[in-house]
């Protein structure tokens, strides 16, 4: 992972191999979303949007509460990053929860990860923001950045 400017933006760039050896594996970026160890409230919001570009994979974002106690388990969204930049936008209720049954409650929000994972491919994604989003009634767009300078951004690889 690595600050890099793609195609004259500001971004950062997860690069890597995913393994399906040793029982699979997977590349990841995650964002700790609140600077301390607290849960964040977005249930005022109704989604994210990412803004990405890529090399036309399909990755995954996980959302994670911190009622789930297992790694494995979160709330998971696909989409496709394509080789230009687009923006993404992923509703809370489109979220499928993966390996538990306790329902997505986004007031108690803690981590997100962009990840590559499922299949044998090389990783090449780029990220270049991170917000949530909400519809008024007029079907208009409201955003704010979830990109703060106490945001923590990880990346792992297994």
């Amino acid at each position: 992972m690595a600050r890099e400017e793609v195609a004259g933006r500001s971004a950062i760039r997860v690069l890597g191999d995913v393994n399906l050896e040793n029982n699979g594996g997977f590349v990841q970026a995650s964002l700790d979303l609140s600077p301390t160890d607290h849960v964040v409230d977005a249930s005022g919001w109704d989604g994210i949007a990412i803004d990405v570009c890529g090399n036309g994979e399909v990755y995954n974002v996980h959302l994670r509460t911190d009622y789930l106690q297992r790694p494995w388990q979160s709330y998971r969204q696909d989409f496709t990053a394509c080789p230009d930049w687009r923006t993404v936008v992923l509703r809370f209720s489109a979220f499928a929860p993966y390996r538990t049954d306790i329902p997505l409650d986004t007031h108690r929000l803690k981590r997100v990860g962009l990840v590559a994972i499922g299949r044998a491919f090389r990783c090449d994604l780029v990220i270049g923001g991170l917000r949530y989003i909400r519809d008024d009634a007029h079907g208009c767009n409201h955003r704010e950045n979830i990109n703060r300078p106490e945001a923590v951004l990880r990346s792992q690889a297994i």
